[in-house]
């Protein structure tokens, strides 16, 4: 058999030639030479129960014995209702209505659709506006990717995108210039209402945004208070408000709605990654009865949806994940151990000057990387420290998330972890270890390449 090598295109992993998969158990993945890799980042943040969990595989093959796909608009089925109901039930009843779909860029791009007809069957077409923050990532279709505000993966595509309105970053490391840490909050929501009334509330659909910014920022949670300051924006001038937590939703940050811990809800809710854990390509658009019952009354229900709409083997590959996940406690563990193991990487890396910040809920951890500590001026760009920790990573059997253009859109070092919620206390221990002397080796590399230059 030919064993061509496959090169790593539009990554920022650190990864040039790719290795060949073999098989996956647990935490860990093996490629056909037999090297070992512990997935300490869960690939993008997906795999929340590892790989080869002999109950999710199983499931599945059951579902696929009976059947792999019922069309939606032809049959309902066991594992779409039995879904509904855990997500249903893991929101507190407050987002019965559930368009289901294969990742979770359509995810995002089914909420901005149900959004836009919401208004529409409300009798105001003219709210056409969304509004997003910067430095936020929420998907690679073309709705998805006009929300979003991530430089290198904007620009080949500008032109095509839709018109959206950017605000600041709820960051509390990088705050806007003279905003201090006391200020944030009231600064954010005066500058939402601001841009609200620049464009005109007649005009606003809604507004979208991470309660905790995954790869865009390198792990970035909103300040407290943050959530229902905007909510309160938000509802004062009919603004939808919808909450993409594909990447930090479905528990991985401890509770099932990332938003649970900032305590509201939005009018429409992303999830996917973590839904079905990547046994089954499987993502959702949530939305409140508030919406549903504008929209049935007006069309008969939402209008977004795609032919594997529910796919019966992904929702059955879901019912399993999420039973799972339940039934072992294992949010209570995420919630509890990912303080710790926050903790554990400050005290590993104590001597690294250049660790800028470790931040996160859960198990949805990140690091920044900075030239200097005191004024938080990142690397330059030309150093590629976050690719250098994360090929070193690589190379030592680690899979960590790196990432850049967290600043001015092509600088900054931040590096992701997302490991499974039933990793055990030495796989923790080992992704602390590895990780620690890759940045280790790396902020020395790019130190000498800066002296150098």
């Amino acid at each position: 058999m030919s064993r061509s090598k496959i090169t790593s295109t539009g990554s920022s992993y650190g990864v040039q030639s790719l290795p060949k998969i073999d098989y996956g158990r647990g935490s860990y993945l093996y490629d056909v030479t037999g090297k070992r890799y512990l997935d300490g980042s869960g690939g993008p943040a997906v795999y929340c129960l590892g790989h080869a969990h002999p109950e999710v595989t199983e499931a599945v093959k059951q579902q696929l014995d009976r059947i792999a796909h019922a069309y939606r608009y032809l049959f309902t089925s066991d594992a779409v209702e039995e879904l509904t109901e855990i997500i249903t039930q893991n929101t507190g009843g407050h987002f019965p209505n559930i368009i289901y779909v294969s990742s979770g860029s359509e995810a995002v791009e089914s909420c901005l659709k149900i959004a836009l007809q919401y208004h529409t069957a409300r009798g105001e077409k003219s709210r056409r506006r969304f509004i997003a923050r910067e430095r936020s990532w929420h998907g690679n279709t073309l709705g998805a990717l006009s929300v979003s505000h991530f430089k290198t993966r904007r620009d080949a595509f500008e032109g095509s995108l839709l018109d959206v309105a950017f605000v600041s970053a709820a960051n509390a490391y990088r705050p806007p210039e003279g905003v201090t840490a006391e200020g944030l909050v009231a600064h954010l929501a005066k500058e939402l209402e601001d841009k609200i009334l620049e464009i005109g509330p007649d005009k606003v659909a809604a507004f979208i945004f991470e309660p905790v910014v995954g790869a865009a920022g390198g792990v970035v949670p909103a300040p407290e208070g943050y959530a229902k300051a905007i909510r309160a924006v938000c509802d004062k001038y009919g603004v939808l408000l919808i909450g993409d937590e594909v990447m930090c939703g479905s528990g991985r940050t401890g509770t099932w709605r990332a938003l649970e811990h900032d305590g509201i809800f939005p009018d429409i809710m992303s999830v996917a990654k973590g839904l079905a854990a990547g046994y089954q390509p499987l993502g959702a658009a949530l939305y409140s009865d508030k919406v549903h019952e504008v929209l049935m009354a007006a069309h008969g229900g939402a209008m977004t949806g795609h032919t594997f709409t529910g796919h019966t083997a992904a929702c059955a590959a879901g019912v399993a994940v999420q039973k799972i996940v339940t039934r072992d406690r294992l949010l209570e563990r995420v919630l509890d151990r990912g303080a710790i193991l926050q903790q554990e990487l400050r005290s590993a890396l104590a001597d690294v000057g250049e660790l800028g910040d470790v931040r996160g809920r859960g198990f949805f951890i990140g690091l920044e990387l900075v030239s200097d500590p005191i004024t938080k001026e990142p690397f330059p760009a030309y150093a590629s420290l976050h690719a250098a920790i994360g090929r070193r990573a690589f190379e030592a059997g680690l899979i960590c998330y790196p990432c850049t253009g967290n600043v001015g859109g092509t600088a900054g070092d931040t590096v992701i972890l997302a490991p499974p919620y039933n990793a055990s206390e030495d796989e923790l221990g080992e992704i602390v270890t590895t990780l620690s002397r890759a940045v280790r080796e790396s902020v020395a590399e790019a130190r000498r390449t800066v002296a150098l230059r």
